[in-house]
């Protein structure tokens, strides 16, 4: 009797560490890849906005959707512990074209853009090797990483009425 309870006090335990690793990184997008506001703008937060746990070398690709008339800011952030250089890029799901790196934009962490039609993205991020920094109250092992989307309606440009 005594074995079967120990056990299951192991297993509940393991269980509780294991989802608390998982959710260790949650909502980190929404807390940290927060941009200021500008009066006039009206960007939405984006349920396919993701966070995660990442450590050097990781590399990690997320399917999306855009639609037509919209436009789109896809900011990413992470802990220090990370360093503060996070490479994304972004995909044309179908073609696999590569339509933006920010690698080659100054290692930008917000990128902006207008959807010309409606079709799949995959964002592909990576926190390269070596952008580690010492850190006494974290483990470089690994930190959390947020991509946040947003989105709004385009504005109308040129004559609105005939």
């Amino acid at each position: 009797m005594k074995t079967k309870t120990i056990i299951a006090v192991f297993l509940t335990i393991l269980i509780g560490k294991i989802l608390g690793q998982a959710s260790v990184c949650s909502g980190f997008h929404k807390k940290y890849c927060v941009l200021e506001k500008v009066k006039g703008e009206k960007w939405i937060y984006n349920a396919q906005s993701r966070s995660g746990l990442f450590t050097q070398g990781t590399v990690s690709k997320l399917r999306c959707v855009i639609y037509k008339g919209m436009d789109y800011r896809i900011s990413v952030c992470c802990e220090t512990t990370l360093g503060d250089k996070v490479n994304f890029k972004i995909f044309d799901a179908k073609t696999n074209e590569l339509l933006f790196d920010n690698a080659k934009a100054e290692n930008t962490q917000i990128f902006e853009f207008q959807s010309a039609s409606t079709r799949q993205l995959v964002i592909e991020v990576m926190i390269p090797q070596g952008a580690t920094q010492k850190d006494d109250h974290k483990p470089t092992e690994g930190a959390c990483v947020g991509l946040l989307i947003e989105h709004k309606v385009t504005d109308k440009q040129g004559f609105t009425t005939f």
